[in-house]
């Protein structure tokens, strides 16, 4: 029955005219929402308080992430329809706590879409030594032309998401692979002589995680798969898999080339500058491309999925019924429209900064949810959603510890 129903979604999604997303388009969204302003914007800021153990902050919170993806997976297929922790609470019959949640996260999207779009900008306008204006103006013109692209459909937008996902995902590793060439562990350390402690490893994770945001999208796009079960429990793993891959390379790789001091120092361009020192002009100018088109591809993900799980709530009852419109492309087109507003707002008014560890901490505390939920649910594998929900609590108190200058 489960497969009869799979079947006539998949005849409706391309009798509209779209083509329902594969495991390949799916891999490339759930890694495009990751590697977005990711590792290009939240590099320097770890290493500022992990130092040379930034890579392991990195691999932390990749565990972390696998864990809840499995949680996120399993709870995914158990209801079989999209929503995410919205959908997991509804189905439970909590819907005050689904109302919440689902506020929550639409806020935290649009927040990391603005923070995506302002990374996009800072490299856009730091290829022409551009002023601070030019930067806004980049930052502003990703999200219109996104946005625009988010409204001609998902196969689009997939399509888009396959190309800038291999192209970023090339570059970052060269740069990392050539980093690693040349061998200087020194090179990762903030201060001679004065090498970071282990436990900020801890403390990184926490501030980190955001880069770590966007692997759940693909329960938000769940009726939009090709045999979805099958697809999200393919791509979702894969793709945390890779990123956390390419994090810990590139957090080695690039320290080593250009410096810790030097990536603190210059954290907004960080990957620029490694580029530079390991290929010159070309490297700098492959790279900055690696993070213009990686920031596009994290707005494009997480727009796309944004809105229809404002369409989801809408459906229920809990938003405005604008947001479950669909135009003639069968786009939730208000949804796409309200959040790429906002996030405009927010890139001309906004301190991105500290809104990205706010965000990392909204995010910590939702997977956590998300993780108990799983356990409560019995789905999936019970240790797996406990050693997530743990990691979670720990990374949000350790966050909360360093928002506090407690550590």
């Amino acid at each position: 029955m489960n497969q009869a129903i799979d079947q006539e979604g998949d005849e409706q999604a391309l009798g509209s005219g779209e083509e329902p997303l594969g495991p390949g388009g799916a891999w490339a969204m759930a890694v495009g929402g990751m590697i977005g302003g990711g590792i290009f914007s939240t590099l320097g800021v770890v290493i500022t308080v992990a130092g040379h153990w930034t890579w392991f902050s990195f691999m932390l919170g990749g565990l972390l992430a696998l864990a809840s993806g499995e949680s996120y997976s399993a709870l995914t297929r158990q209801i079989g329809k999209s929503g995410g922790s919205y959908a997991y609470l509804r189905e439970l019959g909590w819907n005050r706590a689904a109302l919440a949640v689902v506020w929550t996260l639409i806020a935290g999207y649009t927040l990391t879409v603005s923070v995506y779009a302002v990374t996009f900008g800072a490299y856009a306008a730091n290829v022409f030594h551009a002023a601070t204006w030019a930067k806004l103006f980049a930052a502003v013109a990703a999200i219109v032309v996104l946005a625009g692209v988010n409204l001609m459909g998902a196969a689009q937008a997939t399509l888009l998401e396959k190309v800038a996902v291999w192209g970023k995902l090339m570059i970052l590793l060269a740069l990392a692979g050539i980093g690693m060439w040349h061998w200087a562990p020194e090179r990762l350390l903030l201060q001679a002589g004065q090498p970071v402690g282990f436990g900020a490893a801890l403390v990184g994770m926490g501030v980190v995680f955001m880069a770590y945001e966007g692997f759940q999208l693909l329960s938000y796009d769940y009726d939009e798969m090709r045999d979805a079960p099958r697809t999200i429990r393919v791509a979702m793993p894969a793709a945390i898999l890779v990123t956390m891959a390419t994090y810990m390379m590139v957090a080695v790789g690039a320290t080593m080339l250009a410096g810790a001091p030097a990536i603190v120092q210059q954290e907004e361009v960080a990957l620029a500058l490694a580029g530079r020192e390991a290929l010159g002009l070309a490297g700098f100018i492959a790279v900055s491309i690696a993070a213009t088109f990686s920031a596009g591809s994290a707005i494009n993900a997480t727009v796309f999925a944004t809105a229809r799980l404002a369409e989801s709530a809408a459906l229920d009852g809990e938003l405005p019924a604008l947001f479950a419109s669909r135009d003639e492309r069968d786009v939730p087109w208000f949804g796409t429209l309200v959040i790429s507003g906002v996030a405009i707002v927010l890139v001309l008014i906004g301190n991105i900064a500290s809104l990205v560890e706010g965000a990392s901490l909204v995010f910590l505390l939702i997977f956590a949810l998300v993780n108990w939920l799983a356990v409560h649910c019995r789905a999936g594998r019970r240790w797996v959603s406990i050693c997530g929900l743990c990691g979670s609590l720990a990374g949000a108190v350790m966050l909360l510890l360093y928002l506090l200058d407690l550590v």
